[in-house]
């Protein structure tokens, strides 16, 4: 959360001339919602299970830059799909740069407690080596431009 990979994945299909895809806004348009609206209605798991079925939906679509959402890694059928491609990028960040990111940011559900950081913390905790075991590149996205890290990401896919 807040790593910029919607930023970069835009940045990257630009340059690499292949289609974005943001899940959470997959999301969104095939629910016909809100990602808040649907924490509010379904809960966490009832989004999970929409996660997962719009990167199942997804990956059976020609090559992509597709920017999951933070939690997409925590299910493992999501791993799984998503360990079918030797792409993967994980664009990692402190908790410092992810709380000056969403700062402002209210359409993000698990971060409205009032003290975002403790959150943040946790889901770090859990998520991040979750990322670290799934990833074919980490890039580390603290004080970067996101045109550099578009430049890591581009001499590494030159390189596979």
């Amino acid at each position: 959360m807040g790593a910029g990979k919607s930023t970069i994945g835009r940045l990257l299909s630009e340059q690499l001339a292949l289609e974005f895809v943001d899940l959470d806004r997959l999301i969104e348009e095939r629910a016909g919602a809100s990602i808040a609206w649907i924490f509010d209605i379904e809960g966490e798991e009832g989004f999970r299970e929409r996660e997962t079925q719009s990167l199942e939906f997804i990956l059976d679509t020609p090559a992509q830059i597709i920017a999951t959402g933070g939690g997409c890694i925590l299910r493992p059928e999501n791993r799984n799909m998503l360990a079918m491609s030797d792409r993967i990028i994980y664009l990692e960040t402190s908790i410092e740069q992810q709380l000056e990111r969403t700062a402002k940011d209210k359409n993000r559900p698990l971060l409205q407690n009032g003290n975002p950081e403790p959150v943040l913390v946790a889901m770090a905790a859990l998520r991040n080596p979750l990322y670290q075991q799934s990833g074919r590149l980490t890039v580390d996205t603290n004080g970067k431009p996101p045109k550099l890290v578009v430049h890591e990401i581009l001499n590494f896919l030159d390189e596979i």
